[in-house]
Formats: C-alpha cells, sequence, structure tokens
C-alpha cells in the first residue's frame, strides 16, 4: 500500500493579498485577501467585491479555473504561482471563495542579484528637495543590500504609515564613517510588526554603490 503525499505547506499569512487570474469564459485579473486554509483540503478568499458579487458570476462559479499569484518577501525575494478551480461561493455568513487547495505551489525568485544582511544607518529624503539638510529626513536603517538595491526599514505605531513611490535620496553612513547619498527610488512599502519595509531600487552604474558593496566586503 503507498502511502499519501503530505501535502504542499501554503505559507501565505491570512491577510495577505494574492492575485487571482481567470481566462474563461472572459479574462479578468483581480485582488483577493487570503481569510485561511484548511492544510490539503482548501483555501479561503474573500470575495473581491462582496457588493457587487452578481457583476463576477460570470466568472466566480463553481469548477471555474483560477491562478493565484502572490510573494513572499525574504532575503530573494519570490513570487508564487499555482492553479487551482473553485470549489463553492458562500453569501453567508460572510461572502468567500473556498479554492481547492493546490497540488503543487511553483515560485521563482524576482531578484537576479542576492542580497546581503546588513544594518547599516541610513535615512531616506525626497529627490524633489532642492537643500538635502533642510528637508525633512526618514531615518531608519538599511536591512539588506545588493548592486541593484536594497530593504530599508523604520519603526513606527501606526499601521497606515508607507512611502508612496518616487524618485528618492537615499543618505548612508559607510563603515569607514563617511556620509554618502545615493540616487535611488521607491519600489514599494509595507506595514509588518510595528515596522515598514521598504523595497528601494538603485540608480544604474552608480560607483558609490560599488565602493560602498567592496567596504562591506560583499563580492559583485
Amino acid at each position: 500500500m503507498s502511502a499519501i503525499p503530505s501535502p504542499i505547506f501554503f505559507e501565505l499569512r491570512p491577510g495577505k493579498i494574492v492575485d487571482l487570474q481567470i481566462d474563461h469564459p472572459v479574462k479578468l485579473r483581480i485582488k483577493a485577501m487570503l481569510v485561511g486554509y484548511d492544510l490539503g483540503q482548501y483555501i479561503i478568499l474573500k470575495h473581491p467585491a462582496p457588493q457587487n458579487m452578481s457583476n463576477y458570476g460570470d466568472v466566480f462559479f463553481e469548477g471555474n479555473v483560477v491562478v493565484v499569484r502572490y510573494l513572499l518577501e525574504g532575503q530573494q525575494g519570490e513570487c508564487y504561482a499555482f492553479k487551482s478551480t473553485i470549489r463553492n461561493i458562500t453569501k453567508i455568513p460572510e461572502k468567500f471563495i473556498f479554492l481547492r487547495y493546490p497540488d503543487k505551489i511553483e515560485n521563482r525568485q524576482l531578484r537576479t542579484h542576492q542580497r546581503f544582511i546588513t544594518h547599516l544607518p541610513a535615512s531616506i529624503v525626497a529627490r524633489e528637495n532642492q537643500d538635502i539638510k533642510k528637508a525633512t529626513q526618514l531615518k531608519g536603517m538599511i536591512s539588506d543590500i545588493s548592486a541593484k538595491g536594497c530593504g530599508f526599514v523604520f519603526k513606527t505605531d501606526n499601521p497606515k504609515v508607507k512611502v508612496n513611490q518616487k524618485d528618492i535620496l537615499i543618505i548612508i553612513r559607510s563603515p569607514s564613517d563617511k556620509e554618502i547619498t545615493i540616487p535611488a527610488k521607491v519600489c514599494n512599502s509595507r506595514f509588518e510588526n510595528g515596522k515598514v519595509n521598504v523595497g528601494i531600487q538603485f540608480e544604474e552604474d552608480d560607483l558609490q554603490i560599488k565602493d560602498l558593496l567592496n567596504q562591506l566586503f560583499i563580492e559583485l
């Protein structure tokens, strides 16, 4: 008698947002929130349009195929995806979508350059400010870094705080105790456990970054 394979582990936590892709009978991409799951049985999503469920009746029906994508932020940053089918749509007590638990989950790394963990004091300021010294600086720490970008973290008690996507200058205190200013761009930000994590992309071919990585003993 062959052993029943263990179900793959679904790592995403409740409250996180997933991207849903449906191709039949019409193409649709829409966001939904993860409510929870029963390992190996089903995944529960909050209906993305609870007030207008009838408008999505032609795509959200039992048996229809759904592709689910979501991000897990780690040292590499990875996108996960799996194909499933809709098991059930509920209206009472809440408007939920039940998906069949996936047989496999595929993933790919979003970053081609490995990021290295650091603890460098830093601050960021909007690039539109003419006088950096007089501008409001957001103080925090570089949590990881590569030749292409870095993660910037700062503490806050307000879960609504976020950093908009914009051109910035990131001011870093290097290991040699020299202050360097690097032009960059905010790609994303998220609040988690009393901290805001900001994803930052450096501008291409900045020699200061190469010098900084050398000081950190990081090989390109």
